[in-house]
């Protein structure tokens, strides 16, 4: 039986930049195949290892999509080591409707988040989240918001394969300027750490945690992605072009564009009643 190892891990990161996946994939594929690692604990790896981590991992609690997405990641390494017998099935599931109402982060509570970065002068953390949710970026895309980008109005961002341009409103790029200004920032990206490297996504997320009880908002809504949401709904709601929106977000389906923008069950339930369809 194959046994996986740090060796297996390095072979297989060099692999997946070879296929030029973003760092953001690559970190995500790894993390997950080291959760498997785990689980075998040193032991060779079967189809019934496989399957029972998939088992694992329902038992667990996972969310599907979360267990469906690292399953992916496993069989990617399976294809990797030419082992396609062991890849197992994904875990089907009926697509949801309406989006959980405790997960949507809504506009209101966005501005509290805000808010809360500035009450505690943590300026570059309000301008983040800002920029995230004023573009639709992507967390790992913040390193192409440059000084030059800034002066141009305009970043181009490369992810997954793409390049694609992104809008700075003028209001952001007003804003950014000023901040490039007081931090003395003539170019390269503009929100980096105390060392001048670009911020991570892991400091976001943290950062962004910490903002929650002062802003009044559950931690289960607040995470940078979210911001992303919350941009393609507030994009659709005015001008209801799904395949513009697919293209500012850098998506290749349309299908994934659809989950963005679903509505609440609270919003969803409105509309069915609005139909009034009941003699």
């Amino acid at each position: 039986m194959t046994k996986l190892s740090e060796k297996t891990l390095k072979d297989f990161r060099r692999s997946l930049e070879k296929e030029e996946k973003s760092r953001a994939t690559t970190e995500k594929y790894l993390r997950d195949v080291r959760g498997f690692m785990a689980f075998v604990d040193g032991r060779g790896i079967n189809k019934e290892k496989a399957i029972a981590y998939k088992r694992k991992l329902v038992d667990d609690g996972f969310a599907v999509r979360s267990v469906n997405s690292m399953l992916a990641s496993v069989n990617k390494l399976f294809a990797f080591l030419g082992r396609d017998e062991l890849k197992v099935k994904f875990i089907k599931q009926q697509k949801e409707i309406f989006r959980p109402e405790e997960k949507e982060l809504t506009k209101a509570e966005y501005e509290r988040l805000c808010k809360a970065a500035q009450r505690k002068r943590d300026e570059r953390l309000s301008l983040v989240i800002q920029t995230i949710c004023c573009t639709g970026i992507r967390v790992s895309e913040l390193e192409y918001i440059t000084a030059e980008a800034v002066r141009r109005g305009e970043a181009r961002v490369s992810c997954k394969g793409k390049t694609r341009e992104i809008i700075i409103v003028k209001d952001l790029q007003k804003k950014l300027m000023k901040y490039m200004s007081r931090r003395g920032i003539i170019h390269g990206c503009v929100f980096v750490t105390r060392t001048g490297k670009p911020i991570s996504r892991i400091n976001v997320w943290r950062e962004m945690k910490s903002l929650c009880r002062e802003a009044n908002v559950s931690p289960s809504k607040v995470f940078p992605h979210n911001l992303r949401h919350l941009f393609a709904r507030v994009f659709y709601k005015i001008e209801k072009d799904i395949a513009k929106l697919a293209d500012i977000l850098g998506h290749s389906s349309i299908n994934t564009t659809r989950i963005y923008i679903m509505s609440t069950g609270k919003e969803h339930r409105r509309r069915m009643e609005n139909m009034r369809l009941i003699l």
